[in-house]
């Protein structure tokens, strides 16, 4: 199967500076916007590398289902990848995400299965690996983006590449905690650049729920996850993601999604403990799968107020 000529558009997205996030003289914050990707996340980057793996070992043709587990993102992206190969797809997804979500879905003919929102993504895995067990005919292929080396790879081979060629003086990346693949494959990039580069995850607090991020201690770590590569965790709540966000768009003009103003936030609380140099955030998605929440037309006090409340996402 020929890939479409979309897919040759994912990776290469803007690195720009944020000129009025930095809260110090001498540190200046860089934005990488991977929204910019076709289905408007970075997830398009481990989609297409883990369907293109799966073709070449053999494990993918018309009669095989992939199905995966998914808060979202990555789901979508594997729609569009399946969409442009001519495969079928069934992702299972809590029930608590967003409706652009289940529409972007639905749009690139994937079928949905729910899990109780309640359980998370993990809910989801679950769910997921239930289905395969009682598949006796091989008629499901799942990526597995949890453990897939494909996810990391993508990063490394193509994340972690641009930051380097685009700004070589990076001293420190930050990502949210989500598979672990972006943060392990561009992490891995950037120290052999210079092993002196700091690789910061962005991660909730217990009890708190920020979209697209994990909470390790929730008791699942992804296979992909390599901690000893992280040189620290800044641990954010739901408010602080949505103050990034808020803030994200009215200084800088950026539209993007809710975990990405955590990764604003932490790179504002990092950027306060250096006298001086680069730090680079990786804003995962856009803001067009969260405009259902009203995270940009709510008063501060009402979103503050849902927030804390856990009700907006």
């Amino acid at each position: 199967m020929e890939n479409g000529a979309l897919l040759d558009t994912i990776g290469n997205t803007p690195l720009v500076e944020l000129c009025a996030m930095s809260p110090k003289e001498g540190v200046r914050i860089y934005a990488k916007l991977e929204g910019q990707n076709p289905t408007g996340s970075l997830k398009d980057r481990i989609a297409k590398n883990m369907i293109e793996k799966a073709e070449r070992e053999g494990n993918l043709d018309p009669n095989v289902t992939i199905l995966e587990p998914t808060s979202g993102n990555t789901g979508i992206s594997l729609a569009l990848v399946a969409r442009l190969k001519g495969y079928k797809i069934k992702v299972v997804m809590p029930d608590s995400v967003s409706p652009e979500r289940t529409q972007l879905l639905e749009a690139y003919g994937a079928e949905i299965i729910y899990s109780e929102g309640r359980y998370g993504s993990n809910g989801a895995i679950a769910l997921a690996q239930e289905i395969m067990s009682k598949s006796s005919n091989g008629n499901y292929f799942m990526p597995y983006q949890y453990g897939n080396e494909a996810n990391p790879e993508a990063h490394y081979k193509t994340t972690g590449a641009e930051i380097v060629r685009d700004l070589p003086e990076v001293d420190v990346f930050i990502a949210g905690l989500g598979t672990g693949g972006t943060l392990m494959g561009v992490g891995r990039r950037l120290k052999e650049h210079r092993k002196d580069i700091k690789i910061v995850a962005v991660a909730p607090e217990p009890d708190e729920a920020i979209q697209g991020l994990r909470d390790l201690e929730e008791g699942f770590i992804p296979p992909i996850l390599d901690l000893s590569l992280l040189d620290s965790r800044v641990m954010a709540k739901s408010i602080d993601a949505f103050r990034g966000t808020r803030e994200l768009m009215r200084r800088e003009g950026i539209f993007a999604g809710i975990s990405s103003g955590s990764v604003i936030w932490a790179a504002m609380k990092v950027a306060e403990s250096m006298d001086k140099g680069n730090i680079v955030c990786l804003l995962a998605d856009g803001g067009w799968k969260y405009l259902s929440t009203g995270l940009w037309t709510k008063d501060s006090e009402q979103m503050e107020r849902e927030a804390r409340g856990k009700i907006w996402w």
